[in-house]
């Protein structure tokens, strides 16, 4: 660090002038990491000085099991309804199972219901886009009332996902984000979400641009994750059910 910038910062301590770093004041204002302007400190990353709390763990996978246990229960009963919208739009599987990666960079088999076309992807992995041509009509009505996440509750129930988190990626993406995007990996350090503090506040992604944003949103709440927060993207969570905010 340059000598006159540490007199200046001195000199400001001394008469009580408080000064705060760039990167918390960042994360303040932003509700974001500047991952960007990180460089080799990794205390602006991860929070290498920070244990969980036992309790706050405990209670979070506690809500896991319960929100898994009513999400199987509400997929008993509207599985009939779903699967015959399905059959009556077309040939093709119910469920569409996709290998993403969770905590630790560990593969899983996420499970959804299907929303697109059987041959959606002959090109290889793609972002879904704006009036994506490739969702069905009960694809996208699924996708609005986020009904095609209820299979999701199978993947909180076996310990894969929590509900709140970052949202998983597929392998083949994720490989090419991590050398385009520095602390990629970074997100990795909490067990993957249904919903999470990037979803309530960004929404969908179909660019590089908008992968690094939500990066900067999922390490966030990898470092300041508590039940308040939880709460907080709880709530937003329901706004956008409830406004059917859905892609």
């Amino acid at each position: 660090m340059d000598g006159r910038l540490v007199q200046a910062l001195m000199d400001c301590h001394e008469h009580g002038i408080q000064v705060t770093m760039m990167a918390p004041l960042y994360e303040r204002l932003t509700g974001r990491v500047p991952v960007e302007h990180a460089g080799p400190n990794l205390q602006v990353i991860l929070p290498v000085d920070r244990d969980l709390n036992r309790f706050y763990l405990l209670v979070k996978r506690g809500t896991d099991v319960v929100i898994g246990l009513l999400g199987i229960a509400v997929l008993v009963l509207l599985f009939p309804f779903i699967a015959l919208g399905l059959r009556l739009e077309g040939p093709g599987p119910l469920f569409y199972r996709q290998m993403r990666v969770g905590r630790g960079g560990r593969p899983f088999e996420l499970i959804k219901f299907r929303t697109m076309v059987t041959d959606a992807e002959t090109a290889g992995p793609q972002w879904a886009q704006e009036d994506d041509r490739r969702i069905t009509r009960v694809g996208r009505l699924l996708r609005r009332l986020h009904l095609d996440e209820l299979p999701q509750a199978i993947n909180l129930l076996r310990g894969e996902m929590s509900f709140i988190g970052p949202r998983p990626e597929r392998p083949e993406i994720v490989a090419r984000l991590e050398t385009q995007i520095p602390f990629y990996r970074a997100r990795h350090a909490m067990r993957p979400g249904i919903t999470g503090w990037a979803q309530v506040n960004y929404g969908y992604g179909s660019s590089t641009e908008d992968a690094l944003i939500k990066l900067q949103y999922d390490l966030y709440y990898n470092k300041h994750c508590s039940l308040y927060l939880d709460l907080l993207i709880l709530v937003r969570t329901l706004g956008i059910i409830l406004t059917l905010r859905g892609r």
